[in-house]
């Protein structure tokens, strides 16, 4: 019987971390009246132990159609925490501070992961390819588009043609781009700066299990030696 409750068990949380929902298709679905947008995954965090439950959070930045200004205006929002199954977790696990979906003027859709704000590069609705002082060609917002500049950070790393070659080459083939040197993504560079609060809970998440693995440690070998005095004391005196 007690074999059976535990394979029930084991079913329905297999079944449960297996569920198709996702909290990104409801954000779509909600964005869908808008002309643009991008959602991009914020933070995540893992609560718990024996049974832990997986969050995350998204930035969502669209264009705001309602707008009859010849400059376009863009908002910026963080929504809350949404529960997530262990597998969807598991599956973005990589890709926070990225671009996880994405819909463009011209309608078109994209799931790809990328780092936010490539969509709109190279498109001459929304800026031009430049020079710098060495030749080299890098993507520049037109002036009232700036303001994606600014929500995407895009500013603080400029965006080469042969960066934006490589997010060609990878988005054609439906791979995630994580950066000409990976430097976007759960393990780049620039996310490590973004998004401090999330490395700071993981640090203190592996600490708290180490401490508790110690404690595991500990306590059987506590039992083993007391389970030795125990057999001596028993067989003194034979």
């Amino acid at each position: 019987m007690k074999k059976f409750i535990f394979l029930l068990l084991f079913i329905i949380m297999l079944t449960l971390s297996c569920s198709s929902y996702s909290p990104i298709n409801s954000i779509k679905s909600e964005l869908n009246r808008f002309p643009e947008y991008t959602i991009i995954l914020q933070d995540m965090k893992e609560e718990g132990n024996f049974f832990p439950s997986y969050y995350h959070r998204y930035k969502i930045i669209y264009k705001d159609n309602t707008e009859t200004s010849e400059t376009p205006t863009y908002r910026t929002f963080i929504t809350g925490w949404y529960d997530v199954k262990k597998g969807m977790y598991r599956d973005f696990n990589n890709f926070l501070g990225m671009t996880v979906a994405s819909k463009t003027q011209d309608g078109t859709i994209s799931n790809t992961n990328h780092p936010p704000g490539y969509q709109y590069v190279g498109n001459q609705r929304y800026g031009q390819w430049r020079n710098d002082s060495s030749g080299n060609s890098f993507w520049e917002f037109y002036g009232k588009f700036a303001m994606l500049n600014a929500a995407f950070s895009m500013f603080r790393r400029p965006i080469y043609r042969s960066n934006y070659n490589d997010y060609r080459r990878h988005s054609s083939s439906g791979r995630p781009f994580y950066g000409s040197n990976r430097e976007y993504g759960t393990s780049g560079s620039q996310t490590k700066q973004n998004n401090k609060s999330f490395f700071q809970r993981r640090k203190a998440r592996d600490l708290a299990r180490k401490s508790r693995f110690r404690n595991r440690i500990g306590q059987r070998v506590r039992r083993s030696n007391m389970s030795g005095y125990r057999s001596r004391s028993f067989g003194f005196g034979k």
